[in-house]
């Protein structure tokens, strides 16, 4: 991974792409690459869907090779949703595809001149880029069937839905799982809406003929990834809780913590919550024929991810994330599996991060557009972005702009970016993260919740504001680093509670570069990355006060527990001073 490819969607006579050398962004990869360049390249100022914008897609340090969890990619750009620098992580097979090719990353830039929409293919021989009016408003499924038969099915792609194309702000950007299914998305911040700005509907990547990565002492790599495996395999959460139930067995440990928002954040445990929890939705799997633990990349060893199959036998979607569930489910008092999985498909199909619906969907109940709990009504709203109504734009616009619209006081977002399943009321360091994140409302950004109810690496009470800001503070000093190894963040159960499994991490990334990383130099890149994204927000117009959840988690009480979230505004205003 020793060059960038940049595409010129707006150059003369049509895009253009150029191979370069890493040159100054050498060692950094994933979000430290994506990050890096944004805030290098792009003007803070400029507007989101600006020719200035720039959409940088990134592999981590060790995808590409075979080290275990190493298929994670980064999407970089200034997000239409918050105003700020976004990176947003997913999985599947490009990271892994990309990396082989040797690129650490694709750069999209520059805007074309006429409303064209191209497809980039891009295999060992070099890159293509077509023109492909055929694939004007196709959702992604439609979009990988086209390519499957143009290019075949040892590919993998990464597109865009009808949200994308619109280029609205809750737009995602798909990748392809292993089965060449567009099921992982990089859902926030609004990156769809960036990649439709640039015109390119689809990435086509080929990576055959191509070896796997090579280490630079490969016998020391291979016993490190070992002790990794072993790490994650014998760790209660990585090793037995994803691999049986997926996140989602996270909806009955959070609903009987009382931090599992409910009606658009009125309550802090919701009635329904074992029709949706994750020992239900694996049992639905198995007894469909589908499969209640599977891998979304090659490399996977954790497999928490599933096949959600309808009440015939057939695919009706990837087993849905704990957040996915939350957000159609809990949120929006839908107890029924079989509609949130559709749910879950309408959103991978159009291109949407079902956290900004799932969302958004609560606030619009809330204003009376539906009433809580009509499932087939949020299906139809959801039918409606699809379809680019103007009720459907306003959807696809995020929970802050449907907030405005429908006159809603109560819209759960940060930095225009909506709160994921966990109220920082009942999770106080989660809210902490929520708060300050320079990514907006974000919960992978630090997830406290490892610590406050799970008790991974510690306890922290998740009722008191003590020790919160120190336990978000290093949290998201730890993420940012894991998520430029290409490395799956679930991988931090493992590292947080096991020093020797944070060790083989280390002794991974030695042997593959040949350098001697610390567990200090770990906690510097996570620094540098943070500060670098921080710097951007800031030239973009934001300060301290931005950094604030919304005044209702202050001043309304949640139940069962009956508290407001109490870590003060000084408190937050310090987090990052390190």
């Amino acid at each position: 991974m020793d060059k960038i490819l940049r595409i010129d969607m707006g150059a003369e006579g049509g895009p253009k792409a150029t191979v370069s050398p890493i040159g100054a962004y050498a060692a950094l990869g994933g979000r430290g690459l994506t990050s890096s360049i944004v805030a290098k390249e792009v003007d803070p100022l400029c507007h989101p869907l600006s020719a200035g914008n720039k959409l940088v897609i990134a592999p981590g340090l060790l995808s590409g090779s075979i080290a275990a969890m190493s298929g994670r990619i980064s999407v970089g750009c200034k997000s239409p949703l918050t105003g700020g620098i976004k990176e947003a992580n997913a999985g599947g097979q490009p990271s892994q595809m990309l990396a082989r090719l040797g690129y650490a990353a694709i750069v999209l830039e520059g805007k074309p001149k006429e409303n064209a929409l191209y497809k980039v293919f891009i295999n060992k021989d070099g890159v293509k880029i077509v023109e492909d009016k055929s694939l004007k408003m196709l959702s992604n499924y439609q979009v990988v069937e086209k390519m499957k038969g143009e290019f075949g099915d040892k590919v993998a792609c990464i597109s865009i839905g009808q949200a994308g194309e619109m280029r609205l702000p809750a737009a995602s950007v798909a990748f392809t799982d292993m089965e060449l299914r567009p099921t992982r998305h990089a859902g926030r911040g609004g990156v769809g809406a960036v990649m439709g700005s640039k015109g390119v509907k689809v990435i086509i990547i080929d990576d055959a003929g191509q070896p796997t990565r090579q280490p630079k002492d490969p016998e020391k790599f291979r016993a490190a990834n070992m002790k990794f495996i072993e790490g994650l395999r014998t760790h209660a959460v990585t090793g037995q809780a994803l691999p049986s139930y997926g996140t989602n067995v996270l909806t009955n440990i959070i609903n009987e913590a009382g931090g599992y928002p409910t009606y658009n954040f009125k309550h802090g445990r919701f009635l329904g919550a074992a029709k949706i929890s994750g020992e239900t939705f694996a049992e639905i799997e198995t007894k469909r024929g589908g499969l209640a633990t599977h891998g979304c990349h090659t490399g996977c060893v954790i497999r928490c991810s599933g096949i959600y199959n309808d009440k015939d036998g057939h695919f009706l979607s990837k087993q849905p994330e704990y957040e996915t569930v939350w957000s159609h489910g809990g949120n929006c008092g839908i107890d029924d599996p079989d509609k949130i999985a559709m749910l879950d498909f309408l959103d991978d199909d159009i291109g949407l991060d079902t956290i900004e619906m799932g969302a958004t969907i609560g606030v619009a109940m809330d204003a009376g557009v539906i009433k809580f709990g009509d499932a087939d009504g949020a299906i139809n709203l959801i039918k409606e972005v699809g379809k680019g109504t103007p009720l459907g734009r306003i959807i696809g616009s995020g929970a802050a702009i449907a907030g405005k619209v429908f006159g809603v006081e109560k819209v759960p977002v940060v930095k225009g970016q909506a709160l994921p399943a966990y109220d920082p009321r009942a999770v106080h360091g989660i809210g902490v993260t929520y708060a300050t994140s320079p990514m907006g409302a974000d919960h992978t950004a630090g997830y406290a919740v490892a610590t406050n109810i799970l008790k991974v690496g510690g306890e922290v009470d998740p009722l008191k504001p003590e020790g919160q800001v120190e336990l978000s503070r290093n949290l998201q000093i730890a993420t940012a680093a894991i998520d430029s190894t290409g490395m799956c963040i679930f991988i931090a159960f493992a590292i947080m509670d096991q020093p020797e499994t944070f060790q083989a991490l280390l002794d991974m990334l030695n042997a593959f570069y040949g350098l001697e990383l610390t567990a200090e130099g770990v906690a510097e890149l996570g620094k540098k990355i943070l500060k670098t994204e921080r710097h951007f927000n800031t030239r973009a117009g934001f300060s301290q006060h931005h950094d604030r959840l919304p005044g209702f988690f202050k001043t309304e009480s949640l139940p069962p527990h009956n508290i407001i979230f109490q870590v003060k505004d000084e408190e937050l205003d310090v987090i990052f001073n390190w």
